[in-house]
């Protein structure tokens, strides 16, 4: 079921009914993909709730986020039959940590579990500031790494100014979608978007504000680019890689910037693409491209909430997430996100 709220932010919801309150449940990774990954790459494992030890708090995780990173991370980086990792909140509901009290909430990183014993500094973990009239979904959306990443990549990585023209591509997932709304915030000239399909596409012009998006399904991502920006674009964020740097690169004008955030259009594939045929254009139109790493900018994240709660406490600005129920549901939720089922951030609620 699909429902849109009156600040037209996305929601779909698929029902699951929850585990146990005394049972903890675990997503591990049992096999490496060769492609695209499956629901018989994980494994649900089924444990005791586990209990806090000294200087630590337990927590009942409500909303888990699933991300493109952690396609990459499964060729490798992710150890084989042990719990996945991924950015969560959820409310502590014992402590043993003077820090953290029972009903506080907090963003950690252990991932894809019902439960977690956390500590504060570690893992990511930090108590929320939570603000009235926020959503809690927006904490793993637009107000958390998501924005964050987008944010650092506006302000830090292409130090947009006003008026300038940007490009961003998988503008209708997580990160694009942030984009183009901080982007706006920012005062941005003509923002263009990239999307899988002529829906999306049609949704980040009617919905999210943007002056131009083509489905990249619908010719060379150059060509679609030319036609939609054909005056040329000053900046590009990247989430893609592949044919859409190299279409961005030939629309950038003399000194524009690229900000390279994430490369989805590679994850599934066995071999990586070759570099784009117009990568020299990088020296001779004098382009600057750098590669952004959120972890790398924690320290602006009381900057980016100062500029951004006003926005959300007032409703301008609204988390743009798709949430599917039910933590069983979670595989599903990211095989579903990298097939682009999604608007905006791709999120679990418990």
């Amino acid at each position: 079921m699909t429902t849109q709220n009156s600040r037209s932010t996305r929601i779909t919801q698929i029902t699951q009914n929850p585990p146990a309150s005394h049972t903890s449940l675990t997503v591990h990774q049992t096999a490496r993909p060769n492609g695209f990954p499956t629901r018989d790459h994980f494994a649900f494992v089924e444990s005791p709730v586990p209990a806090p030890g000294p200087g630590t708090a337990l927590v009942e995780n409500l909303y888990w986020s699933v991300d493109p990173y952690h396609r990459e991370m499964m060729d490798g980086d992710f150890e084989l039959n042990a719990p996945l990792e991924g950015r969560t909140l959820g409310r502590v509901i014992a402590s043993r940590d003077p820090g953290l009290r029972a009903g506080d909430v907090v963003l950690h990183r252990l991932g894809w579990r019902t439960h977690a014993v956390v500590t504060l500094g570690t893992h990511g973990t930090r108590k929320i500031q939570q603000y009235e009239g926020v959503p809690l979904s927006a904490y793993l959306s637009i107000l958390g790494g998501t924005g964050l990443t987008a944010y650092v990549a506006l302000t830090r990585t292409l130090r947009l100014k006003p008026g300038e023209d940007l490009f961003v591509s998988a503008a209708a997932g997580g990160v694009g979608t942030a984009v183009g709304r901080i982007a706006r915030l920012l005062g941005a000239g003509r923002i263009i978007g990239s999307a899988g399909s002529a829906a999306k596409a049609a949704y980040l012009t009617g919905h999210l504000g943007f002056d131009a998006a083509f489905d990249y399904h619908a010719g060379t991502v150059r060509e679609l680019l030319a036609t939609a920006a054909p005056d040329g674009i000053d900046a590009y964020v990247d989430n893609v890689g592949g044919d859409h740097l190299e279409g961005a690169i030939a629309s950038l004008r003399d000194h524009g910037r690229i900000a390279w955030v994430g490369a989805v259009g590679q994850y599934n594939t066995a071999e990586p693409p070759a570099a784009p045929r117009n990568l020299f254009d990088v020296v001779g139109k004098s382009l600057r491209l750098e590669g952004v790493l959120v972890r790398n900018h924690t320290d602006v994240q009381s900057e980016f909430e100062e500029f951004l709660v006003p926005h959300l406490r007032s409703g301008h600005l609204s988390p743009d997430v798709t949430v599917i129920d039910g933590f069983g549901r979670i595989v599903d939720a990211f095989i579903g996100m990298l097939r682009g089922e999604n608007l905006g951030k791709m999120l679990v609620r418990a």
